[in-house]
């Protein structure tokens, strides 16, 4: 009934926390100090920030259910607001307190910046995508098809363009419209109005799960090793030997790039997306028009507003901000800002493969390899998503359900 789980990501610890539920006994090895993987707390200078900013919505059921598992209440530990898209031109799209999918069409309707035609024709089209279930005859580029739908006014740039930014990691040009149009589903499609909210982090991320889910896999007698690097895993017909350790089953839940050290089957040849997190420290009192503000400048793309004058920039996917220096990037981002203080402290975080580029048709594994005790999990694995938390804790439950299948304990006779 041992089953190994190798990474400590979001993926990792759901499978770990399922697996631990369902009565196994689990060893989680994760190389790092701390559990989260690319979405946890580090230290800089003195202070905790988080290694990445991420926003999660209300659809993030899987995700949210997790934490109040472990002990960690998502009312507490998010700010939730209805979601808006507000940029420096004055764009502003804001979802009312209306059931679904009223809230969509008033949003739209009421957006006091784009035309009556294109509102019209915008609404058209996607009710076009709810009769269809959101499924694409063929799966295109983002632009391609937002250019096939006519969407090419105010809403591309402004609204379309930047989600698509911010969900796939991957430029319009370059991403997936099928996944686009999954999260559409699950978001702005969905039935539930709740779905569509922001949930702003009101902690450092490493509360939100990863401590809390330490915290809970030890008390419930789960193996948690940090800094445990695993070299090899060798399996046999009945199991699976990591060192001199046995187990019956292993859940690898590292990112794409590491598991072919791993398991050489289930090698992957993805290319990869850079994600940049910019921490601007300002006066107390610096604030944002709305905690989530899309910047919409030659560099910046988002900005969070993570309070008492820090502000946190996002710059997702390949572009010209690579090539500048950590102190020239802050500087770029305070003059798109437009704000008269000067920032008191920035820390730059690089994160050059933060996920895998989201392009049309791309393969994804599901949590199956060519042993039927080697399982994988993270959010390359769940293909109907690009790679976001969700993706990765659905994943992580799913593995987890698979190796519980291999792993039943064997009746004795009576």
């Amino acid at each position: 009934m041992r089953v190994a789980v190798i990474g400590g990501g979001w993926a990792g610890i759901a499978a770990a926390v399922d697996l631990t539920e369902a009565g196994r006994a689990v060893t989680l090895f994760e190389a790092g100090r701390v559990l989260g993987g690319r979405a946890r707390s580090v230290s800089l200078d003195g202070r905790t920030v988080d290694n990445g900013q991420h926003i999660l919505l209300g659809a993030y059921r899987d995700t949210l259910d997790l934490m109040r598992r472990v002990g960690a209440d998502p009312e507490r530990l998010f700010d939730r607001r209805p979601l808006q898209v507000v940029d420096r031109t004055g764009f502003r799209l804001r979802l009312p307190l209306l059931p679904a999918p009223l809230h969509v069409a008033w949003g739209l309707l009421s957006s006091p910046t784009v035309g009556w035609r294109e509102k019209l024709r915008t609404a058209w089209w996607m009710e076009g995508i709810k009769r269809r279930g959101f499924r694409l005859a063929e799966d295109t580029s983002v632009a391609d098809w937002l250019d096939a739908a006519g969407q090419t006014g105010v809403l591309r740039r402004h609204l379309w363009e930047p989600l698509c930014l911010a969900a796939l990691n991957t430029p319009a040009a370059h991403a997936s419209a099928q996944l686009f149009a999954n999260v559409l589903r699950d978001s702005l499609g969905s039935r539930c109005r709740a779905d569509t909210d922001l949930l702003l982090p009101c902690v450092e991320f490493g509360q939100l799960l990863p401590e809390p889910a330490d915290c809970w896999l030890r008390a419930q007698g789960a193996d948690v090793r940090l800094g445990c690097r695993v070299g090899e895993i060798v399996a046999s017909a009945d199991g699976v030997r990591i060192g001199d350790e046995s187990f019956a089953a292993v859940v690898i839940a590292t990112a794409p790039q590491h598991v072919a050290s791993l398991w050489p089957a289930a090698r992957t040849n993805y290319a990869f997306e850079p994600i940049a997190t910019i921490y601007l420290q300002f006066p107390t009192g610096t604030t944002l028009p709305f905690p989530l503000f899309h910047l919409l400048g030659q560099h910046g793309q988002w900005v969070v507003d993570r309070g008492n004058g820090l502000l946190a920039c996002v710059l997702s996917g390949h572009g010209a901000w690579e090539a500048l220096p950590d102190e020239a990037l802050a500087a770029a981002l305070h003059g798109e800002l437009g704000l008269a203080e000067p920032f008191l402290w920035h820390k730059v975080i690089r994160e050059k493969r933060a996920t895998f580029s989201a392009h049309p048709g791309l393969h994804r594994p599901d949590s199956r390899t060519t042993h039927p005790r080697v399982f994988l999990a993270g959010d390359y694995t769940w293909a109907d998503y690009p790679a976001t938390l969700e993706g990765a804790v659905r994943s992580g439950r799913r593995a987890a359900r698979d190796a519980i299948a291999v792993s039943q304990p064997i009746s004795q006779p009576a």
